[in-house]
């Protein structure tokens, strides 16, 4: 069996975050440190999750939140205010399915999995009604530590057209758009965007894997001057 050098990384990453745990101080569940994740994170580039809409888009976001008035972080505050982010998102979000992760080449980041099954019905861009009150937190949070830039991704699996796959996920990406504006989330904060089935994150040729992939992603990325 061939293995390729970047899969050989990614198998070691693995093996080295595996003794890397700590105690969720929220939680109360095991988690990977921010150095490990970040170290999983660039062994599988291009596979995990993150900011999907480029460099540009970003600046764009932060240019007119600046223009607005809005603070920009800098310096070690930045790690702060995503840290005390993070832990009311984990608080908040605990047993609803919606996983919490730093992401980012140093962990600056963070992204929400939303996974597919959990919040919308099959082939569906309606959110699931049990799934309101998730976003409701989500909302809350992020009108609380609003020093950042919110990216909502849509992503699919393979199954289906590539036409198919790319509307479906734009679909979901703005339901979820649309009910956090409702909650109270500017607009100028807010970058939507539809991946289709171009960023899996597992095997599309899988139950398991294929589920993996139909998301939502929330990214929020501190406001930063450059």
């Amino acid at each position: 069996m061939h293995i390729n050098i970047r899969t050989l990384v990614i198998i070691g990453a693995a093996i080295f975050a595996a003794g890397c745990e700590t105690l969720n101080p929220y939680t109360g569940e095991e988690q990977m440190s921010k150095t490990t994740k970040a170290a999983l994170i660039g062994a599988a580039a291009g596979a995990a999750v993150g900011l999907a809409s480029g460099d540009d888009a970003l600046e764009r976001r932060q240019r007119a939140l600046i223009g607005a008035g809005v603070g920009a972080l800098a310096g070690g505050a930045v790690g702060n205010y995503m840290d005390r982010q993070e832990a009311e998102l984990r608080a908040e979000l605990q047993g609803t399915g919606v996983s919490v992760t730093r992401t980012g080449e140093k962990g600056e980041n963070i992204t929400l999995n939303m996974p597919g099954n959990v919040t919308f019905a099959s082939n569906s861009s309606d959110l699931n009604p049990l799934f309101f009150d998730v976003l409701t937190s989500v909302g809350k949070v992020l009108k609380e530590f609003d020093q950042t830039i919110v990216e909502v991704a849509g992503h699919t699996d393979s199954t289906g057209t590539d036409e198919h796959n790319q509307g479906l996920s734009e679909r979901r990406a703005g339901t979820v758009s649309q009910y956090l504006q409702s909650q109270g989330i500017t607009t100028q904060r807010m970058i939507t965007i539809g991946m289709g089935e171009s960023m899996p994150v597992a095997d599309n040729a899988t139950d398991t894997g294929r589920q993996a992939n139909r998301r939502v992603e929330i990214t929020m990325v501190p406001l930063t001057a450059g």
